[in-house]
């Protein structure tokens, strides 16, 4: 299959099954040497609607063709990875796309068995592995005194370590265990006041309000010009986000503000009324609401920042760039002299 069999697919949503669309509309994406955005998003439009009709084969045929794909959409990418640790797991030992803290996520949803799979993942996160370790046989892990407990006296513990042999037979399981816990949630929380979210508070609440009051109105323009402010965007990106044939970018955009699913739903179906015609597409978009990353989306809000800034500098240097002067008809009699 050609990369131009992807393009296709896309564009003309290949009539027959669902399996055989599923399967088809992958290993073309697959083929493509270095996809598009648009490619990427398409094959996320392609593939969810899709993925309660199609089997547990296809499911994990899926997996393992995307399991080393570093462009592949992280909505199917996370739909997969909740499923079943025997299709999730080529995904969870090799894929590019799970950051630390997914991985953290998945333990914590699914357990061992995505655990056990995770621990096979090269160069994995030591403090992930502790944690995996912990599930798995608590007694035998003695992991590091966490930073949290530095403030301890050394003296008494050197002292208390003398009375019993050793470090490791300070801590029972459970007590092990919640090391561990402490060190994922210092590993997940935030190292600063910038990466607070900026959505958060009564901005929060005045942004969202006025996203929905120009939504309701019927003018686009009006919610634009909203969301433009919203996210600190030029009018034409947040046109373009809006006037596109699918809310792909419009998930996107309201990820980035951190907006609740229900209060993102709503701008959505006042924006795409079209979208939302039965029970499955609005289940659909709440799927990958909710799967989406938030760093994810802030990352595409700084490339739509950065596209515009550079057409911005491109049209500055043509206004800039000297005309051609147009021939003169003295110029011929000069040439003739």
């Amino acid at each position: 299959m050609s990369s131009s069999d992807f393009r296709q697919i896309a564009i003309g949503r290949e009539a027959g099954k669902p399996e055989r669309l599923f399967r088809a509309a992958v290993t073309a994406f697959c083929a493509l040497p270095r996809p598009s955005r648009r490619e990427i998003s398409q094959l996320e439009d392609l593939t969810l609607p899709l993925f309660d009709q199609v089997s547990v084969e296809a499911r994990r045929f899926v997996a393992a063709a995307l399991s080393d794909n570093e462009y592949a959409p992280l909505g199917l990418i996370r739909r997969l990875c909740d499923e079943s640790v025997d299709i999730a797991a080529p995904l969870l030992v090799r894929s590019p796309l799970l950051s630390d803290v997914t991985l953290i996520a998945l333990i914590g949803r699914h357990g061992l068995p995505h655990a056990r799979a995770i621990a096979r993942r090269p160069g994995l996160n030591k403090t992930i592995a502790d944690l995996i370790r912990v599930l798995e046989r608590p007694r035998l892990v003695h992991p590091e005194t966490p930073p949290a407990e530095s403030d301890a006296d050394p003296a008494a513990a050197q002292q208390e370590i003398g009375k019993t042999g050793s470090a490791a037979d300070l801590s029972s399981p459970s007590e092990l265990a919640e090391n561990v816990r402490r060190r994922l949630r210092s590993m997940m929380a935030p190292n600063g006041p910038e990466q607070t979210s900026p959505a958060a508070g009564p901005a929060h609440d005045g942004a969202y309000q006025r996203l929905k009051t120009t939504a309701l109105t019927g003018n686009s323009a009006f919610f634009q010009t909203a969301l433009a402010d919203a996210l600190e965007i030029d009018f034409q990106t947040a046109r373009s986000i809006t006037e596109k044939a699918g809310y792909s970018s419009l998930i996107d955009a309201l990820k980035a503000l951190d907006l609740p699913e229900e209060q993102a739903f709503l701008l959505a179906a006042a924006t795409f009324p079209g979208q939302f015609a039965h029970a499955d597409a609005i289940r659909l978009f709440l799927d990958r609401y909710r799967l989406l990353h938030r760093d994810v989306a802030l990352d595409r809000v700084r490339d739509w920042k950065a596209a515009s800034v550079g057409a911005r500098i491109r049209r500055n240097a043509e206004r800039l760039q000297p005309k051609p002067r147009a021939p003169s008809p003295h110029d011929d009699k000069l040439k003739a002299s």
